[in-house]
């Protein structure tokens, strides 16, 4: 029974008094018993509860603490991504700006027969720039296209992927636009040399027609324009004088198109892959495959063969 009161007493029971009463009535010792037993539970039930509440606290304090460094990790994500799309897009706008200030420049080359050195220089340095911006421009899409098919390998589909989705397709859509336009700029100033060596070669006494005209310019050759002209006049001289300056500008506008011809394929067929078509695409601009964008470097004339 000492063993027994011990035990008791270590589970919290206060005893040797109660000990003794048990002896002298096993029955009621065995109520009592009973008693104390329930009363050692009950004194026991809520510390134990009460342990178990701070595991369960903690526990939701640790899951919490989790929810809160994704939400926190993926705004940090959110915020860099708009940053990423805000800078991209004053990319394109600085290109628009650009091809603005291009047409400007070609209609000060065009009114001048000779038209002064700067003026040219200031229109490479264009040319340079929306070429450099334009290169950045598709790495940069280039790259947030590959986190987004990642992302699709891996099943994930949430809210933000939708938002980079959406946000990916209209800057992509944008930027086709730009580089339609500056393809269709540059392709009415080809045009208008053009039509300026035909008029100055009907000066000097030479008809040619539009196909042949294109021959003479796809040759590379300056000096097959002066064949057949004869220079006993200061009118043919100066006839001669601007068709090697148009030609000059040609050869350098075909270059540029070329330069920018893969860049501007490769993102016409992703804006066209997403299922945004090139409808809303400045106009005229004919289709890859009437040779927009002149895979041979060089716009062809309207019905001419390629």
């Amino acid at each position: 029974m000492g063993g027994a009161r011990a035990g008791w007493g270590g589970a919290g029971v206060p005893g040797p008094g109660r000990g003794r009463a048990g002896a002298a009535q096993p029955r009621g010792g065995r109520r009592a018993c009973g008693a104390h037993t329930a009363a050692a539970g009950a004194a026991a039930t809520p510390g134990s509860m009460k342990d178990r509440t701070q595991e369960l606290r903690t526990a939701k304090d640790s899951d919490d603490d989790d929810d809160v460094t994704v939400t926190v990790d993926r705004d940090r994500f959110m915020d860099e991504f708009f940053e990423q799309v805000e800078e991209i897009r004053g990319f394109i706008d600085k290109i628009a700006e650009n091809v603005e200030e291009v047409k400007r420049k070609h209609s000060a080359i065009l009114a001048s027969p000779n038209p002064d050195e700067k003026t040219k220089e200031e229109l490479e340095e264009l040319m340079s720039d929306i070429k450099k911006t334009a290169n950045k421009v598709r790495s940069k899409l280039k790259s947030i296209e590959q986190s987004i098919e990642q992302e699709e390998g891996l099943n994930r589909s949430s809210a933000d992927l939708r938002i980079r989705k959406t946000q990916h397709s209209t800057l992509s859509r944008k930027f086709v636009e730009v580089m339609s336009e500056y393809n269709a700029t540059q392709s009415d100033y080809r045009e208008r040399c053009k039509g300026r060596i035909q008029r100055q070669l009907e000066i000097t006494g030479r008809t040619t027609t539009s196909e042949e005209l294109e021959d003479m310019l796809e040759s590379g050759n300056p000096a097959i324009f002066a064949s057949g002209i004869i220079m006993d006049s200061s009118i043919s001289k100066q006839a001669l004088s601007e068709i090697e300056t148009r030609h000059s500008e040609i050869i350098k506008l075909e270059n540029s198109i070329r330069e920018l011809h893969d860049m501007f394929m490769d993102m016409a067929m992703l804006v066209e892959s997403q299922g945004v078509f090139l409808k809303s695409c400045p106009e005229p601009q004919p289709n890859p495959e009437e040779g927009a964008l002149w895979s041979s470097g060089a716009p062809r004339p309207t019905g001419g063969d390629d």
